[in-house]
């Protein structure tokens, strides 16, 4: 656990959160779609330093939930329910309260992109930090490298310019397969404008600009050009 951590929380909190890494590592251990571990602790990273800026916000519930917003994810685990009620009793074997229990659920079953699609969730500062942190981890050069890495857990191929991007996505058909280049047309560029905080939307327009340019220069290379 690093040292900003330790120094925002009560020495029971710490101890939480210390269990919580070791549930989130284990059952992320065996995950290979760029939801690792790796993706957890820089979503963490992300989230401590847009709450440098927002006093406000709940330290403790933004770091669980920054922990933990993968582990219900269906793109990661076989059966959501049976995760569910794995986190849940989890949770309260860590002696959290019911109201913060319920706090981090509301956080992570509604801040995915794909949640948002059909309308959009509404979610308390806390959930705000998080959901900037995980979508500032899908942008920039980690955010290149990311979508690649789960096109090809996928099977997807990387481009085809006869297939263009979709302009209108609902959940249902957002998981239907796609080219790699396409999800950066259809997500990733639209991410810096659907930040919530301040320090999000300006690390988000940085990381945007860097994924503009490479989609222009790998098109142009896809063609044979210079």
């Amino acid at each position: 656990m690093n040292n900003r951590i330790n120094t925002k929380m009560t020495t029971h909190q710490q101890k939480v959160v210390s269990n919580i890494q070791s549930f989130v590592k284990q059952k992320l251990a065996n995950d290979f779609s760029g939801h690792d571990m790796a993706h957890i602790e820089r979503v963490v990273r992300l989230a401590q330093l847009i709450l440098e800026d927002e006093p406000n916000a709940n330290y403790f519930i933004v770091i669980l939930s920054a922990y933990l917003h993968d582990v219900i994810d269906e793109k990661v685990v076989f059966d959501v329910e049976v995760a569910i009620a794995q986190l849940h009793d989890f949770l309260q074997l860590q002696n959290i309260s019911d109201d913060e229990t319920q706090h981090i659920f509301d956080i992570i079953e509604n801040m995915s992109y794909r949640k948002n699609l059909n309308h959009k969730r509404k979610l308390s500062l806390e959930g705000q930090i998080v959901q900037d942190a995980d979508r500032l981890d899908a942008l920039g050069a980690i955010g290149i490298g990311r979508t690649f890495y789960y096109g090809g857990h996928k099977h997807n191929i990387m481009h085809d310019p006869n297939t263009p991007p979709r302009t209108e996505l609902t959940e249902t058909s957002y998981k239907q397969p796609n080219t790699v280049i396409n999800h950066f047309y259809e997500k990733l560029f639209l991410l810096k404008d659907m930040m919530n905080t301040t320090t999000g939307k300006k690390i988000a327009q940085q990381r945007h600009e860097f994924l503009v340019q490479f989609v222009k220069k790998f098109e142009k290379e896809w063609l044979g050009e210079n």
